[in-house]
């Protein structure tokens, strides 16, 4: 069995009183989407951004490719393969479609903002951007400026601006808030095809993306993983159905 290409070892995040996360430990394996579930406040937020490096936590690890990545700051994370979108689009709306995806060019690159006159002239920077916005269904949207784009495009975007990195693994925090029916339907078709080029952990709302989607689903509650497994497993889960209190599942 081939080891998992992101995993979490017993984090833990405490604020004040508040247990944000508790012994937290999921894996994500190669080629797998692994949804991440639960009613607000259940620590979903916060375990993202453990992983992600925005929060450190009091105990545990987070591990990449199995090396300890805990005390490494966000952008050195995404430099190591971590590609992330989040619950609220951080994009360059002023800025074109294509020099947003330019912009993710520039972290693999580990240069910066100096650099981002000679970066959009670069051949090779532009081919990579290029490619990821025809991956995602937006190279005939290059030079759209961002604000021009709907509520799903954008998210279309982000993940544009993720493939940039060649990421080993995405880390999608509710890629769907926002979106309509076919919103939904075209963003789910897309992760559905991304996973073959990186495993996909998300935290998801959209019950409907989640079952469609996910391989494996982790359900938290106050802090705590209380369930892990297939879609009918969550499904069928007393303890799931309880801790939800009547919520669809």
């Amino acid at each position: 069995m081939s080891k998992p290409i992101l995993a979490t070892d017993a984090l833990s995040k405490q604020f004040g009183a508040l247990t944000a996360t508790h012994d937290v430990s999921i894996d994500l394996n190669p080629g797998e989407i692994h949804a991440i579930i639960g009613p607000n406040g259940a620590g979903k937020s916060t375990l993202i951004k453990q992983i992600c490096g925005e929060i450190h936590p009091d105990s545990g690890r987070v591990l990449l490719d199995d090396r300890d990545v805990s005390a490494l700051p966000p952008h050195v994370r995404a430099r190591a393969g971590l590609g992330r979108t989040f619950q609220i689009s951080d994009l360059c709306m002023e800025d074109t479609v294509l020099e947003n995806a330019i912009l993710g060019c520039l972290a693999i690159e580990g240069a910066s903002w100096r650099f981002w006159g000679a970066a959009q002239k670069s051949k090779t920077l532009r081919s990579r951007a290029e490619g990821a916005l025809d991956r995602v269904g937006l190279a005939n949207f290059r030079d759209t400026q961002c604000s021009s784009l709907s509520h799903g495009q954008r998210r279309q975007l982000e993940v544009a601006v993720a493939l940039t990195l060649s990421p080993r693994a995405f880390v999608m925090d509710e890629p769907m808030a926002g979106l309509g029916a076919e919103g939904s339907r075209n963003l789910t078709a897309l992760l559905d095809g991304l996973r073959v080029e990186a495993p996909i952990l998300l935290v998801e709302h959209d019950m409907d993306a989640v079952f469609a989607l996910a391989d494996r689903i982790s359900v938290m509650v106050y802090g705590a993983v209380i369930a892990t497994g297939s879609a009918d497993d969550i499904r069928q889960s007393a303890d799931v159905r309880e801790a939800y209190l009547g919520e669809e599942v």
